[in-house]
């Protein structure tokens, strides 16, 4: 299989892409001939300059006196913001030929028919059906910024994908000439709305289609009488409900996406019905189809005012349909109108659930403004109660009363926030948006906060249709999870409250903020940790835990191959339910075509299966390698933490990457950093910028840093052999070095090899340079394999590829870079916005051509 996926990604991508490509360098973009026609001679020199250790300004350099000797400083800069126009387009050009081939490129197979069989021998049909009830997978789109492709341009990437599919040449070759003459850049931020369209398009275009035929091929080929589908995968939806470090989201913002899901679901069912009008067309069935297509053309028309389908309505009469069909029509495309029955019922009228989400220091703000309005609200000397107290207090509030504007925009919105849940409950059902998530959140008092101001704001005595999701993000917050969730578990009311959610209590816990705090290796085994703690905890309660992992593209943000992880949580782990953010590129590239969202998605579905029937006791850790991840974890953990406290960590980071450029790029509504200090601290980078400054660098820090001295010291001691063996029995840990290999792959320390002689930087950087030489050693030595990523053809392809692509890009990147620190020593020099510019724009092919670099 392996040899097959090289020969198909050999043939179907890198000769191809040999061949559009020579196409596309040749065509007269912008009277630009020549630039296309250099680029590839541009290619060269960097290979070369790297490979003899010339630095950037080096390559472009001799670039120059090679092939445009007589160009001054201005038209240098002209020439060079050609080639990253090129470059970003080339990157496209390699996404459509791997949508193009997806099918062949991929180790797809029968999985369901996979799993049937194994639950066949090992008469597991009862277990399965009993988990099928219960199971679920949940993918939550998020709206942080680092999805660059403009809709025109993923509109162009759709068809160019289709034309080389059929091998449609000429239209291939006139859509990438349009693709040059489309720009990339937007000159203004997306609003928090613009952000939300964005992604209503993969909704309804990629996912209500890839979710359909999912569920037809579960009820087909896995469990035929499952008896309820409708929480086997579902969407959520951050955009337009995702506050935290956005003051740009507002509960109009909330209203409006609310509405346009509606609005785009309901134009999923209206053309689905008009295709069944063609096949239902039976006396008796036609009137009654052709009845409720009418109702949804009259919603999305607004011709009956703003009276919207009523759900139950609408299922009862598709219901009376499928009775006539059996009883009358011979069940003649009965499997047409049972599909459609499964997604209305899965989906409803919200299509995805919005989820509200806020840090909890802001709650606290709120609480704290609406207990100063409302004196008399709680105990006498409140702030002096002990926490328990307080607890106490806060659950025991069943009133709602009556709040009062506040000046502050940010306090008002949070408080605002509660009554609009209700309001779009009550115009798509409660699925719509059930969810509060507290992000940074400290434990069992901020918990007590926000189920306080639910009832405080909008529920009052009535019962409490929301779910209270902690979010744990620190080293320090994931280890104190357990007792958090005690303490909120035990409390008299907070039990009621469970009671009337079904038993079942949602805890996020952030990959993103955990790596960045603790570095990767520590980050992963304690969220694994925390939720073994959670779910020990909860089953002594009674609770149902459902873990939410916030995931980011990279495995330095919990990304990578997720479905490994999946696939290896074992008994000790609560796993009836896999939910998980999706973010920026990983949308575009495991989500962006139909076929990409049905083999991403059942993986994802097949992981949970197999590991809740299959690999329960073959996952679990035995007290050995228990104690020896602990020592792994904690001496990476104490490698990272030196880097993380070194005197020049951040100014590196403010000085010679791309960090502060995220700020400028205009492809998302959220600032860059939180905190309005011009003076930059640790605690003040998110998550995405932070990585991603790392992943424009081509050193990937947060995605290996310390793993290599780990794994270096368990050889010292003899414990080679232990690494090894716990490799090939653990999954858990097999997903761990995969990802980090993953990461590793997409480094390139000869770009930034000339910093090892900056008077200011060049220990530094030699510090990291020596724990990435120490890391690739150790992972090939533990995993036995010769080469990163072995035994992932496809995946090592991929990357070797688009990284070859991409050298001159990231050559220009530091050679602006560069050229920016000597503009500010000469001050007001009259080309640093322009380079200023070149960096910035840089980001975008960089970013698109990894898929999942933050």
């Amino acid at each position: 299989m392996s040899n097959q996926v090289e020969k198909s990604f050999r043939e179907l991508v890198e000769l191809k892409y040999q061949l559009y490509n020579s196409l596309f360098l040749t065509l007269p973009l912008d009277a630009v001939e020549q630039t296309g026609l250099l680029l590839p001679f541009l290619q060269e020199t960097c290979v070369k300059g790297y490979e003899n250790g010339a630095t950037p300004t080096a390559i472009i350099d001799d670039f120059f006196k090679e092939h445009k000797t007589g160009f001054n400083e201005a038209e240098r800069i002209s020439f060079l913001f050609k080639i990253i126009q090129y470059v970003e387009r080339q990157i496209v050009l390699i996404d459509a030929l791997e949508e193009a081939a997806y099918n062949k490129i991929h180790r797809k197979g029968d999985v369901w028919g996979r799993i049937g069989e194994k639950v066949k021998n090992r008469n597991l049909e009862s277990q399965l059906k009993e988990l099928l009830n219960s199971f679920g997978v949940r993918v939550v789109l998020t709206a942080h910024p680092t999805q660059f492709y403009p809709g025109r341009v993923l509109a162009i990437t759709t068809d160019l994908t289709e034309a080389i599919s059929k091998g449609d040449i000429a239209l291939s070759r006139d859509l990438l000439q349009q693709l040059g003459k489309t720009p990339f850049y937007r000159k203004q931020k997306p609003s928090a709305y613009d952000e939300a369209l964005a992604l209503t398009w993969y909704l309804g275009t990629i996912f209500y289609p890839a979710v359909g035929e999912l569920l037809d091929g579960i009820k087909e080929n896995l469990m035929p009488d499952i008896v309820d589908e409708s929480q086997l995968i579902t969407l959520g939806f951050w955009p337009g409900g995702d506050r935290d470090g956005n003051p740009f989201v507002t509960v109009d913002t909330t209203r409006k996406v609310a509405k346009r899901l509606r609005s785009t679901l309901t134009n999923c069912y209206h053309q689905e019905l008009k295709e069944l009008k063609r096949r239902l067309s039976f006396v008796g069935v036609y009137d009654i189809i052709n009845g409720l297509d009418k109702l949804l053309n009259e919603e999305l028309t607004h011709a009956n005012g703003e009276k919207d389908v009523d759900l139950n309505y609408f299922l009862g009469r598709l219901q009376e349909v499928e009775n006539l069909l059996i009883d009358q029509h011979q069940s003649l495309f009965l499997d047409k109108l049972q599909s459609f029955i499964r997604k209305v019922k899965l989906f409803g009228f919200y299509f995805a659930s919005i989820d509200i989400r806020q840090d909890s220091r802001i709650i606290t703000n709120a609480f704290d403004a609406v207990v100063a309005a409302c004196p008399h609200l709680l105990p006498d000397e409140w702030f002096k109660l002990s926490e328990a107290k307080q607890i106490d207090a806060l659950l025991q509030i069943n009133a709602k009363i009556e709040i009062p504007e506040f000046e502050d925009a940010v306090i008002q919105d949070t408080l605002d926030a509660f009554g609009s849940i209700r309001e779009i409950q009550q115009n798509n059902g409660e699925k719509g948006a059930h969810r509060f998530i507290i992000s940074n959140c400290r434990g069992p008092l901020d918990m007590a906060k926000v189920f306080a101001l639910a009832r405080l704001c909008a529920w009052g005595e009535e019962s409490l249709s929301l779910d209270v999701v902690p979010l744990f993000e620190t080293i320090d917050d994931l280890q104190e999870a357990g007792q958090s969730m005690t303490t909120i578990y035990q409390h008299p009311f907070y039990q009621q409250h469970l009671t009337q959610r079904q038993r079942k209590q949602t805890v996020m816990l952030g990959f993103s903020d955990g790596t960045k705090d603790g570095g990767y290796l520590m980050a992963n085994w304690s969220i694994y940790r925390a939720k073994e703690d959670i779910t020990r905890v909860s089953r002594e309660n009674q609770v149902d835990v459902i873990f939410f992992d916030g995931r980011g593209g990279p495995p330095a943000r919990g990304g990578g191959n997720t479905h490994l992880f999946y696939a290896a949580l074992g008994k000790t782990i609560e796993s009836s339910q896999i939910q998980m953010t999706v973010q920026g590129q990983t949308i575009s590239s495991h989500y962006g075509i139909k076929e990409a969202a049905v083999h991403n998605l059942g993986h994802l579905m097949a992981a949970g299966i197999e590991n809740n029937l299959f690999n329960r006791m073959a996952t679990h850790l035995d007290q050995e390698q228990r104690e020896l991840m602990d020592q792994l974890s904690v001496c990476s953990h104490q490698k990272y933490e030196a880097l993380k406290q070194h005197p020049l960590f951040v100014p590196f980071l403010e000085e010679r990457s791309t960090l502060k450029y995220y700020g400028m790029a205009n492809i998302g509504s959220r600032p860059s950093k939180r905190g309005s200090d011009e003076q930059l601290k640790f605690e003040d980078l998110r998550a995405i910028p932070f990585v991603g400054a790392w992943s424009q660098l081509k050193q990937n820090v947060p995605g290996f840093f310390g793993l290599g001295t780990a794994l270096k010291e368990q050889e010292t001691k003899g414990q080679l052999k232990a690494c090894q063996d716990l490799f090939q029995s653990s999954l858990f840990f097999r997903a761990l070095i995969a990802n980090s290999m993953q990461s590793m792959s997409k480094t390139n320390f000869s770009i930034t090899q000339y910093m090892a002689d900056d008077p200011k930087f060049g220990s530094f950087w030699k510090l990291i340079h020596q724990e990435f030489l120490i890391s690739k050693e150790m992972v090939l030595k533990v995993s036995g394999q010769k080469e990163l990523l072995e035994d992932n053809p496809r995946s090592r392809m991929s990357i070797q590829l688009r990284e070859k692509v991409v050298l001159p890009l990231l050559t220009i990147q530091q050679y602006a870079l560069i050229e920016i620190q000597k503009a500010q020593d000469r001050k007001n020099d009259q080309h640093l916005a322009d380079y200023e510019a070149m960096v910035m724009r840089s980001l975008f092919g960089n970013i698109n051509a990894s898929r999942n670099s933050v």
